[in-house]
């Protein structure tokens, strides 16, 4: 039995990131797609948020954990995985200020953006969850795609700063969670700015198939739902 079981939605960039990095750390994982499956008395009861992706592992004090940064926070804390998650306490704090502000900014214009067009489900209060009309949640979902710009220039100047990376000649686990956000944006043929590009292109040479192979799935999906309907 693997030592780490994670629930997974193969089509999620939240779920991508935990993929990449389980891989990535070469950690010994059991994946379990639950595609259908949540919300069930049996999912509910070891994840009340029902949420992915849902690490279980024995040394959890409730046995599991969900919210992808906290997953790789503990895992990395947990195996001394260093080269992904910085001890030195300043390097750390970039490292968790970059995931916190996607996280808290940055994903949530994304799935504005992008939730209506991969057919996913989107937050209650929100313009596209509402009974609002066509023209109101398509003008909410250009708004989102707009403001998507701000903080990927943050990124750009702040986090990066001339590095390849945010953890700087290697990725951090920031990284992982950046580039697997800015799949997402294919969805909307979202137009990457040139250095993004070249960052994705770096993440998945350095990371090879750990990042290639749980990628494949997300864009595959964006694929299938950007084709056009057969008659």
């Amino acid at each position: 039995m693997a030592s780490n079981t994670i629930s997974i939605l193969k089509p999620s960039v939240n779920n991508l990131t935990v993929r990449i990095f389980v891989r990535a750390a070469g950690l010994d994982f059991e994946e379990i797609d639950v595609w259908g499956k949540k919300g069930t008395d049996e999912f509910l009861a070891k994840d009340p948020a029902d949420l992915t992706p849902l690490l279980e592992e024995e040394g959890l004090p409730r046995g599991s954990l969900w919210e992808s940064c906290a997953i790789m926070q503990y895992l990395c804390n947990k195996h001394r995985l260093d080269r992904f998650y910085p001890t030195d306490p300043a390097e750390r704090a970039m490292v968790d200020s970059a995931m916190f502000y996607l996280i808290g900014t940055m994903y949530p214009v994304v799935a504005r953006a992008t939730y209506p067009v991969l057919n996913f489900p989107q937050y209650a209060g929100e313009v596209g969850a509402s009974d609002a009309g066509a023209d109101a949640k398509a003008g909410a979902q250009a708004a989102a795609e707009a403001a998507i710009a701000r903080p990927l220039e943050v990124y750009r100047a702040f986090f990066l700063d001339g590095k390849t990376f945010i953890g700087g000649d290697t990725p951090s686990i920031a990284d992982i969670r950046l580039a697997a956000t800015l799949e997402f944006l294919r969805a909307i043929d979202y137009e990457l700015p040139t250095w993004a590009e070249s960052y994705i292109a770096a993440m998945e040479s350095a990371l090879g198939d750990a990042y290639t192979e749980p990628a494949e799935d997300v864009r595959g999906y964006v694929a299938s739902v950007k084709a056009p309907a057969v008659a």
